[in-house]
């Protein structure tokens, strides 16, 4: 079977592409993108919604969404939706006509009043960033929400966001004192809140501004008593449009209309917000209960005690977290009672200006908790207090990465978002809870809860597979159901997360008399249903249609998949659009491509949705052979070297292929995802698979080829280690590599050799000679395993491995090199990657048999033993297992030193630890580990948490991501080099050998790797 070309729908309606034409012909200096790719990665949100956008266009001022306003003035049939982090799940920025995104350029603190106590931004600026600003001035933007480190501000402003500790904190709108809005027609509108005099003569203005404020008069003014009546009195007050707020008696303030408006209204580009102080003193107390109704009905009394806020979770998402890696960080933190089953939590937080304060907080609720647990009352199992704030914060970052841990349900149904932000009044939560449970389990769903008990506000998330018609039709009838339950118990079905694609609801709940009168004011600001059209309403007047819970949905267009491709490209499918790879954070290892290039395209969540959409298209094309029950693989593809090379440079058919390749080319195969990804989406997994099918179509590039067979290169190279170094250095040389190659910086051998540096001290790995061995004397051997990286370009590390093993009493083995496999698996070259790790596995399984411990010097290759071989070898692996050298170390030395081995007496140096984004995201332990081994040897040694420093492997050395490369290292990598070098009893050790090879390219020197300095220790 041969490869086809995979043609996308890639053409633009007619009007759009005339709009888009003229657009890139006027002074508008933004981005414009409408490659299918591009369209493809903004068609979904984190909801269960899927609409392909027209184009994407990212502005980089006010200047340029007024060009795109008085733009769309000539065209009343292209529709736009304003985009800020994407986090929405409702699919409340979804749209089928073009996606204004604004968080690639508006993103900046433009004036900060400390003493007033506000901020002025633009409002593509990420939440938790603009908090990062203002920290040192002991300030913070208070509404919190669970995505804050990607959500935006203008999303926020969009769907009026809160979450934790509303009570006291309120919703965004609560904060907003000011916004600048570009109307559709390119008018910029200023809102705050004015006198009704004020607002009267605006009235009179004959412009749109005008209109806006003569019919906010009309309608919030002369039906203020019918508002009255029919929004609930609720902390999680109505949202989009709330007519509840913009008449205070005195005032008009439209901006409270834009404010949950979910961008149905205009462009929001600044905005003008109040902060809060950072409470100086604050404690945490977790409360673990027997059940979680008893959680929830504990909730009251909490809020009564001033609690700041109280968060509750339940046993999925718990048992779901001790999965994950943030498990690692909290474990200590939340009371685990023996024979005692945890099925729910409270998070109780105190925040107080003195100690005082807050000892008379803890000590009220303290003592009412012992009296319940020693009344055998409230079904509560334990507590524990907290008051140390990274501590907190870490728990609170459990919280918040509940909603992605909940995907990683087993099986086709997964929790979804459409019914999962019900708000009712808190004293209500627990009967309202008791009965959506009962609908639920009346159809033997599951589901996890967590959620804003304080406020009334739980999230729930039935598990389905809408895939399946029937459980599609099954989620439109329980949302329905949803809707009316939320009504008995007087509360909202929207209460924090917009209503998106449920605005189908609205009529209901607001009746007509208030729909129409919102239908007005969307008219006045959007006659003719340009902005987000079909969410909230549409203007009075007009024909369309609200958008509903039934629109298509991505499991729906993901049909014809079949289910074993689903199966060989899970991890992709897994994805389900929480986002948090959209992190913005600097020292964050996740995704390091999406911090450098601001395009969602280049992020696991990004990749995932390109690959679905490529398996979607090839099964569309028929040529996906499913005999035997068989799935995707590049072995179902043939082709020769002259089809490719035609393929390659003869042929120009379009081919949607080529735009997932350029993605994945992106991706640093760094691995970070696969860990800290809710739902471990591992993306070099499913980028190995899509190059190894998509270069049977195709040529490879010389590079590749370099890459796929430095294992094999590294070794012969090794014979002659003088002789190539200086082949290297030769101008043509490099010229050669970097022009036609499309190498650069490519590292020397290590001279002398590995083997001549150790062949004193270390035995050669004669098996048989082994095997001749009784167990006692093989107890006393240390296998170091190689890899190509370490034992031929940084033997030095290997050396002091080797030397800290000898000095330890014990006997090194080097194990005779065999290829790891991992350079050919980057590259997608599975056919050798297969074979590799096959050859290489029979060789450590008999290690492993002789009960000989392995170590390897460098752990991302250690890690490819336990995560790609075993996906790829499955039961052929074997056994054997490898350790780093921190897992073999930590307990190996302390036995070494009992046994009267000479420790260190310390020295004067302090040592600081940059660990490899593989490593720590894979063993988030590995820093504690080291910092415990130095503890060992009286030596102090600090963790620097950076992200990714560029190199990755072999990444940074390809010329095309040079300058990515290079932007990722002085991301984080830099500033703590800057750092070093004015403390000279400092120095920065460096576990990763790509890590160190990075550093020594962009500041002259290579760092040591630890076992080195331990190596001098001992």
């Amino acid at each position: 079977m041969t490869l086809p070309a995979l043609k996308s729908d890639s053409n633009l309606a007619i009007q759009y592409r005339a709009f888009i034409e003229n657009l890139r012909a006027s002074e508008f200096t933004g981005d414009i993108e409408t490659s299918y790719s591009a369209r493809v990665a903004q068609a979904t949100d984190n909801s269960v919604y899927y609409k392909l956008p027209q184009a994407v266009i990212y502005p980089r001022s006010n200047e340029d969404c007024q060009l795109i306003g008085q733009l769309a003035a000539k065209y009343p049939d292209v529709s736009f939706a304003p985009r800020g982090g994407g986090t929405g799940t409702n699919g409340q920025s979804l749209t089928d006509g073009i996606v204004v995104d604004i968080r690639r350029y508006l993103n900046k603190v433009i004036e900060l009043n400390v003493e007033e106590g506000w901020v002025r931004v633009q409002t593509g600026i990420v939440k938790d960033s603009l908090n990062d600003v203002l920290r040192p001035h002991g300030l913070f933007f208070s509404p919190d929400l669970s995505t804050s480190n990607r959500a935006t501000l203008g999303g926020m402003i969009s769907t009026d966001a809160s979450g934790q500790g509303s009570l006291v904190y309120g919703k965004t709108s609560d904060h907003v004192i000011a916004l600048k809005a570009v109307l559709v027609n390119g008018e910029v509108i200023e809102t705050t809140k004015i006198s009704t005099e004020m607002a009267k003569r605006k009235a009179n203005e004959n412009t749109a501004e005008g209109a806006i404020y003569k019919q906010a008069i009309d309608t919030c003014v002369n039906y203020k008593d019918e508002v009255e009546r029919t929004f609930p009195k609720l902390n999680r007050f109505l949202t989009g449009y709330d007519l509840a707020h913009v008449y205070d008696g005195h005032h008009i303030d439209i901006g409270r209309l834009i404010t949950g408006a979910e961008g149905s209204l205009a462009f929001v580009t600044e905005a003008v917000l109040t902060l809060d102080k950072i409470a100086p003193v604050k404690a945490l107390i977790n409360i673990s209960y027997r059940s979680f109704d008893a959680a929830l009905r504990h909730a009251p009394q909490l809020v009564e005690a001033n609690a700041t806020s109280v968060e509750t979770i339940d046993s999925t998402v718990l048992n779901f977290a001790k999965t994950d890696i943030v498990w690692h960080d909290i474990q200590h933190l939340i009371t685990d009672v023996p024979d005692e089953a945890l099925l729910g939590l409270n998070l109780v937080e105190f925040n107080a200006s003195s100690i005082e304060e807050m000892k008379g907080h803890i000590d009220c609720l303290e003592a009412a908790i012992e009296d319940a647990i020693k009344q055998g009352e409230g079904n509560i199992s334990g507590y524990r207090i907290t008051y140390d704030k990274a501590d907190i914060q870490r728990i609170y970052a459990m919280r918040k990465k509940a909603v992605g841990l909940l995907g990683k349900v087993k099986g086709e149904q997964k929790p979804i978002a459409f019914a999962e932000d019900t708000a009712v009044p808190p004293e209500h939560l627990a009967d309202f809870i008791a009965e959506f449970r009962a609908l639920l389990d009346s159809h033997n769903l599951n589901y996890g809860m967590f959620g804003h008990v304080d406020a009334g506000v739980l999230h729930v998330r039935p598990a389905l597979d809408l895939a399946d018609p029937e459980q599609e039709t099954l989620m439109h009838n329980l949302s329905d159901k949803v809707v009316k339950l939320v009504s008995k118990y007087g509360g909202l079905m929207w209460g924090e997360h917009g209503k998106g694609f449920r605005s189908e609801y609205g009529p209901e709940f607001f009746g007509e008399t208030l729909f129409n009168e919102m239908r007005k004011i969307k008219a006045a600001f959007d006659p003719y249903n340009q902005m987000n059209p079909g969410k909230i309403c549409t203007p009075l007047g007009s024909n369309d249609k609200l958008v509903s819970v039934k629109a298509v949905k991505r499991a729906s267009i993901e049909r014809i998949i079949p289910v074993t491709v689903k199966r060989d490209l899970a991890p992709a499918f897994e994805c389900n659009g929480n986002g948090l790879c959209f992190n913005y954070e600097p020292a964050s290892p996740m995704c390091p491509s999406s911090k450098v290039t601001s395009d969602r395209r280049h992020t696991p969540k990004g990749r995932a949705s390109m690959l679905r959409e490529w398996a979607r298209l090839l099964s569309l094309s028929g040529q996906i052979d499913e005999k035997n029950g068989g799935g995707l693989s590049y072995k179902q593809f043939k082709s020769n070297v002259f089809s490719r090379l035609k393929n390659t440079v003869l042929t120009r058919d379009a081919d949607f292929s080529h735009e997932v390749k350029a993605v994945m080319d992106g991706c640093l195969s760094c691995k970070s995802c696969t860990h800290q990804c809710p739902v471990n989406i591992d993306v070099p997994h499913f980028k190995s698979i899509f190059l190894s099918i998509y270069y049977q179509r195709y040529m490879r590039p010389l590079k590749d080829l370099l890459v796929a067979n430095v294992e094999t290169l590294a070794p012969l190279s090794a014979k002659v280690p003088s002789l190539y170094n200086r082949l290297l250095q030769h101008k043509w040389v490099t010229w050669f590599l970097k022009k036609k190659v499309e190498y650069v910086d490519t590292p020397l051998l290590s001279y002398p050799t590995l083997v001549d540096r150790v062949k004193s001290i270390v035995d050669t790995g004669d098996i048989e000679q082994l095997e001749r061995l009784d167990n006692s004397e093989r107890e006393k051997y240390v296998a170091v395993v190689q890899d190509p990286f370490t034992s031929f370009y940084d033997a030095k590390s290997v050396e002091s491995l080797i030397k800290v093993i000898s000095k330890m009493g014990l006997k090194p083995l080097l194990v005779p090199f065999t290829p790891n496999g991992k350079p050919a698996h980057v590259k997608g070259f599975l056919d050798k990657f297969e074979k590799q790790a096959l050859g290489t596995a029979k060789q450590l399984n008999k290690i492993h048999e002789l009960g000989i411990t392995m170590v390897g010097a460098d752990a991302s290759l250690v890690l490819c033993y336990r995560d790609e071989y075993q996906k790829f070898l499955k039961d052929k692996r074997g056994k054997f297992f490898v350790h780093t050298i921190d897992e073999w170390l930590i307990d190996a030395l302390p036995k070494s030193l009992n046994a009267d081995i000479n420790g260190s007496n310390g020295c004067d140096k302090n040592f600081s630890l940059l660990a490899h984004c593989s490593e720590k995201t894979a063993m988030p332990d590995t820093t504690a580990r080291w910092q415990r081994i130095f503890q060992h040897l009286n030596v102090n040694l600090t963790h620097k948490p950076v992200g990714c420093c560029g190199m990755a492997g072999t990444y940074g050395h390809e010329a095309s991501h040079l300058e990515s490369s290079k932007a990722l290292y002085t991301l984080s990598w830099a500033p703590v080099f800057a750092c070093a070098q004015k403390e000279t009893l400092n120095e920065v050790l460096v576990t990763g050998f790509s890590c160190r090879s990075q550093v020594a390219r962009f500041e002259g020197s290579k760092p040591r790797h630890p076992i080195e300095v331990v190596n001098e220790l001992i």
